[in-house]
């Protein structure tokens, strides 16, 4: 083994390189600060079985992977590009001699899509693989198909802090666990609860100028995000010493202000770094003697029922604050001062899902289906991929033309994968190259997957323009960067077709534009491109090429200055400060918060025209048919509509014939049965035949609402006269239309099984009512005089309950059993009511009692 400075993992590597000379594969559990990341790769450079091989480490974060390569270079007396290398997004270091090769996580996928057998590759080591990136494990999961398939000798390594050794050994087929215990400096850990109104960025200067004060060396603050950094660094701003020096690090920063960071303070200063979980791992800082950790991080939650990603600030992993606590132990004795109550700690989770259990996984269902893997669950992942993410995730690259029904990669799928960007900017940029706009295409894919490129507007428009003036070296990287997805989008065009020749028959047609959406009118970012099979085009919006990736996020001003609804139906706000608060329509690529309050983090302003020229496959014309009470009439709209965009309507002339008829029935539909003139006779039948479906069930028919506006189109469509106006319907109408749901052989018993009337012993024919449970039956008691029998119908087996009446028609009793009130209730009743009326017949037995609807005679 090579001469290497001693470290704590350096007594690790005689059993790690041991077991892989042994085994294909391997796990070193070492904590943070040991020296794995740059003693390891070392000790294998002079393994038998490397041969000429490369290895490959990867890293989480870009500033990690610099940071790795320039210190194993130095270590070697070399600068990066010689023995060491490093290749990443807008950034390489690579030479002919380079046998430790440096990448990002995202990287190894494409190089295994792109080589499947790694050609020239020994081995690929994992670094800090507890993060559990989605780019790690698809990469782990993709490296284990290839050494299992076709690379036996392939040696992979997998290594980290905080994480199950056993259980990451048990997918890589039992390997051997190698454990280094490392060594740290003790840490005093204290507590300064942050009160529950007090913002983070206040708490963190107050405790960050304590620190100064009682502490030396150079204090790492985690924080959860950029504007966190941002607006503690103006809190600290002229209030601490005069030797310390404010400096943030996080992921939008250019790599020259990143390496800044985590350089040693100069002689006699002291550092205060802001960071985010990006200085968690992978990176040492020296002279960091303090660590103030605001328990707080921003992750990505992908919603699936909105198609959305969205950053979430959450508390830490117990494991995480663990790790950036151990920060201030890596070189000397520190202190970690942590802004939450020690007994909080506990009810932390233990570790950080997952990102693949978080993610949108569409990016990774179409490398899959690159590899020639349909069904991703197939592969071997340490945590499966949920089973809704991925249904999603297919569904959008069906819709976007990425897989076929099989899910099997398509040639547009393939250009797409070939553009090393999400899949919604590989559509954008790849669809923009049909029209001669690739560049400008990917000019705007690069600002969207690199934040804070051309400055810090939320519209896109005045970002790309910011974008082209700037001339730093990261803006000219990711310009360069621009050109090489435009060039690969342009090389997966397909060849243009050759017009045919005069008198060889055929047509000149030019190629279509997009298949998805129907093409972009534009031609160029900056001037008129040509299109290929002819014409020039006029330069394309921003917002109409971001049409290609976020369709479903079309927005439409509502209100208030400042509000939004999308396509898919939530709700998003910008500041009424910022401009895009003005515009009618806007494309929107980021949003930030949950359901209706949603903030708009980047746009970009689309006219209605460019709406519907891209989109007009999505765009749905629907007749709105809706009922004016005041005119007792159907109105007829158009609606066109984009989701749950509105674009536009108009008032349709009203109806005539059989689409009146229609427009009514819809109108009852809508507006249900009470709209309909029913007329007493309709209503009463209504009630009988719900009287009988109740007692006798089928075949007699349900006339409940429900049932009734199921069957419209049986019942009152055929009876309809032809007009819009529920006027025009007869009575006749609704009681004809109720009798024809009645099979034809029934008819005729309606009557005899549910009459509407019976007829007294006065001779005269009272209605019945069907309200009840019961028939009713309304009668003044001295018309049933006479009446030793209980009136019944149904040919007497239904008896009617009778609600017996005085002479002025107010209840005074309600029986089914007339004949037993008669004999009893009823010398009650002839008591009470002859004081009452005594113009009126009240005999002591009614049985033997002449009926009689009239009072007694004059002079009786």
């Amino acid at each position: 083994m090579r001469d290497l400075p001693t470290l704590p993992v350096t007594e690790a590597l005689p059993g790690l390189l041991a077991a892989l000379r042994e085994r294909s594969s391997a796990v070193l559990v070492a904590p943070p600060g040991a020296g794995k990341t740059t003693l390891v790769p070392l000790a294998l450079l002079d393994e038998p079985w490397r041969g000429d091989g490369t290895l490959l480490l990867l890293e989480p974060r870009r500033i990690a992977a610099r940071a790795s390569a320039r210190r194993m270079a130095e270590l070697l007396g070399e600068q990066p590009g010689g023995t060491v290398g490093y290749a990443m997004r807008m950034e390489s270091k690579v030479g002919p001699r380079t046998r430790i090769l440096v990448v990002t996580e995202g990287v190894l996928a494409r190089m295994i899509l792109d080589d499947p057998e790694l050609t020239g590759i020994a081995a690929i080591l994992f670094d800090e693989f507890h993060e559990r990136s989605l780019d790690g494990d698809f990469g782990l999961a993709l490296a284990l198909d290839v050494q299992g398939a076709l690379r036996a000798d392939l040696r992979l390594l997998v290594m980290s802090a905080t994480i199950d050794g056993a259980r990451v050994a048990s997918l890589l087929g039992d390997a051997p666990v190698i454990e280094s215990e490392g060594r740290s400096f003790p840490v005093d850990i204290r507590h300064e609860e942050r009160g529950p109104d007090e913002p983070v960025e206040d708490a963190m200067a107050r405790a960050i100028r304590g620190a100064l004060a009682k502490e030396e060396g150079s204090v790492l603050a985690f924080l959860p995000g950029q504007r966190e950094i941002e607006r503690t660094a103006e809190r600290l701003e002229g209030r601490i010493p005069a030797n310390a020096d404010i400096v943030p690090l996080f992921g939008n920063l250019d790599a020259r202000t990143q390496d800044a960071a985590i350089r040693p303070a100069p002689a006699g200063r002291r550092k205060i770094v802001l960071a985010t979980s990006i200085a968690e791992t992978s990176l040492t800082i020296d002279g960091v003697r303090v660590v103030v950790d605001s328990g707080l991080s921003r992750l990505p939650k992908y919603e699936p029922a909105t198609g959305l990603t969205r950053l979430e600030t959450v508390r830490v992993s117990r494991a995480s604050a663990d790790q950036r606590a151990g920060r201030a132990g890596r070189t000397q004795p520190g202190a970690a001062i942590r802004l939450w109550r020690a007994e909080q700690t506990a009810a932390l989770p233990a570790f950080t899902p997952p990102e693949i259990l978080e993610a949108d996984l569409s990016g990774l269902v179409l490398d899959a289906a690159a590899f020639g893997v349909a069904d991703v669950s197939t592969l071997a992942f340490l945590d499966p991929p949920p089973k809704p993410a991925l249904e999603e995730a297919r569904a959008l690259l069906r819709e976007l033309g990425a897989i076929d029904g099989e899910g099997r990669l398509t040639d547009s799928g393939k250009a797409m994968r070939g553009l090393a960007l999400p899949v919604r900017l590989a559509h954008m940029v790849a669809e923009a190259a049909k029209s001669g706009e690739a560049q400008a295409a990917a000019e705007l894919a690069v600002l969207l997957t690199e934040r804070g490129l051309g400055g810090p507007s939320a519209d896109l428009e005045r970002r790309l323009e910011g974008f082209r003036r700037d001339r730093s070296p990261r803006a000219e990287n990711a310009k360069a960067l621009a050109r090489r997805l435009a060039r690969a989008a342009r090389d997966e065009l397909p060849p243009p077709r050759t017009p045919p020749r005069k008198g060889e028959g055929g047509a000149n047609v030019s190629e279509s534009p997009s298949p998805l959406r129907g093409g972009l009118r534009g031609g160029g970012s900056s001037s008129a491109h040509p299109v290929r099979g002819g014409g020039i085009t006029a330069p394309t919006s921003p917002g109409s090429l971001l049409l290609f990736a976020w369709p479903d996020r079309v927005a439409k001003a509502r209100g208030a200055l400042g509000r939004f609804v999308l396509a898919n139906g939530r709700g998003a706000t910008v500041d009424e400060t910022d401009p895009l608060a003005k515009a009618a329509f806007l494309v929107v690529a980021d949003l930030q918060g949950k359901a209706q309050n949603a903030r708009i983090v980047t746009a970009a302003t689309v006219t209605e025209d460019e709406i519907r020229s891209a989109l007009g496959d999505r765009i749905a014309r629907r007749i709105e048919v809706s009922f004016d009470p005041e005119k007792r009439a159907v109105r007829v709209r158009e609606a066109v509509t984009l989701g749950a965009i509105q674009l536009g309507e108009r008032q349709l002339p009203p109806p005539t014939g059989v689409d009146a008829d229609r427009a009514v029935v819809e109108a009852v539909r809508q507006n249900g049965l009470a709209i309909l003139p029913w007329e007493k006779s309709a209503e009463v039948l209504r009630r009988r035949l719900a009287w009988l479906h109740k007692g006798l069930g089928a075949p007699w028919p349900d006339v409940s609402d429900e049932a009734l506006v199921a069957r419209l189109d049986d019942w009152l469509l055929p009876y309809l006269p032809g007009a819009a106006s529920l006027s025009r319907i007869a009575p006749s109408v609704l009681t004809e239309g109720l009798m024809s749901l009645v099979p034809y052989d029934l008819q005729r018993k309606v009557a005899e099984l549910a009459p509407t009337h019976f007829t007294v012993p006065t001779g005269n024919s009272l209605p019945i009512r069907y309200e009840e449970e019961w028939p009713v039956l309304a009668v003044r008691v001295q018309e049933l005089f006479g009446l030793d029998t209980h009136p019944s119908i149904a040919g007497g087996t239904v008896p009617l309950t009778l609600e017996l009446l005085s002479p002025a028609h107010r209840p005074i009793q309600t029986t089914r059993d007339l004949p037993g009130f008669w004999r009893g209730s009823w010398a009650d009743v002839r008591s009470d009511m002859r004081g009452r009326y005594p113009k009126h017949v009240w005999p002591e037995d009614p049985r033997q009692a002449a009926p009689t609807a009239r009072a007694k005679p004059r002079g009786t």
